[in-house]
């Protein structure tokens, strides 16, 4: 591989580069020319293309080796539509890429009761959210099997770091579940996501779908109190499931709605790697250490 595209040019694929940058010639799509600068100092190309524009995504036909795939679906309707302009794109090009990861969510499994939850579960996801990662998993299945490409699935729960932890929640003072009625939570923290990627590029088998969590194991209201005796904030107050629902926006109760732990087995095992940020802890001590 010499040529790597990224989509979606957020945080995770800004913690990618400096690794790829180093080794291969990195395309970054851009929607806006803004972006641009901050793409180029980091080492990457900027290409401007739109997933929501069919026609400009015809100038990555053939542009890359390998993709990787962090943009989201809509925010609306029943199915990833730019999932399906961008497989349509990358398939016009005389050279289709050899390899594309995809960033997914944990979602797409839906409510499992706290059960653990291996790769193999079948997806009964429940909000129109994760129905539609559910639909742009299944087009790129299918793109992967009709084509060759090698396509491989990180299923990601809540992504952290010290720039992405709920201190304004803590400090508004927004509740969480009592014990009774709480739910288990997974995460991984946005550096360990980023280097997941990356090997996924060359050591995932076809087809492969990995839950990319870390080894927490942890109810949500714990997570929140974890960070918040961890920054020196109050605990956020407890409350049930029936008084919640009067204080929290509908998308924050959805997340309080599924109860699941993730089994990251098959990640540590064909990825062959060790995460920096093993567990909650390990990635709230960084945190502090890089706020003091």
């Amino acid at each position: 591989m010499k040529r790597i595209l990224i989509v979606g040019s957020g945080d995770v694929a800004a913690r990618c580069l400096p690794w790829l940058t180093r080794r291969f010639r990195v395309f970054a799509l851009v929607r806006r020319g803004a972006a641009a600068a901050s793409l180029r100092a980091a080492g990457a190309v900027p290409v401007q293309a739109d997933l929501d524009d069919r026609r400009s995504l015809m100038r990555l036909a053939g542009l890359a080796d390998a993709v990787l795939h962090f943009a989201p679906p809509p925010p609306q309707g029943a199915g990833d539509p730019r999932m399906a302009r961008l497989l349509a794109a990358l398939g016009a090009g005389r050279s289709l890429p050899q390899g594309l990861v995809y960033i997914s969510t944990t979602g797409v499994y839906g409510d499992c009761g706290g059960a653990l939850v291996d790769e193999t579960r079948p997806c009964r996801a429940s909000t129109a959210r994760a129905q539609r990662r559910v639909d742009a998993e299944r087009r790129l299945r299918d793109f992967g099997r009709r084509s060759g490409v090698r396509v491989a699935i990180l299923r990601a729960p809540g992504i952290y770091a010290a720039d992405r932890l709920p201190l304004d929640r803590l400090q508004r003072g927004d509740p969480v579940l009592t014990a009774a009625d709480d739910v288990f939570t997974n995460h991984i923290h946005a550096e360990d996501l980023a280097r997941l990627a990356c090997l996924a590029l060359f050591r995932a088998p076809a087809g492969r779908v990995y839950n990319a969590a870390d080894d927490s194991d942890l109810k949500m209201g714990d997570y929140f109190d974890a960070v918040a005796d961890a920054f020196k904030l109050p605990r956020p107050p407890r409350l049930s499931r029936g008084e919640i629902g009067q204080r929290l926006s509908p998308l924050t109760l959805s997340f309080m709605s599924e109860s699941r732990r993730l089994d990251n087995r098959r990640l540590k095992r064909e990825l062959r790697t060790v995460l920096r940020y093993p567990t909650i802890a390990d990635g709230l001590r960084d945190a502090v250490r890089r706020s003091a």
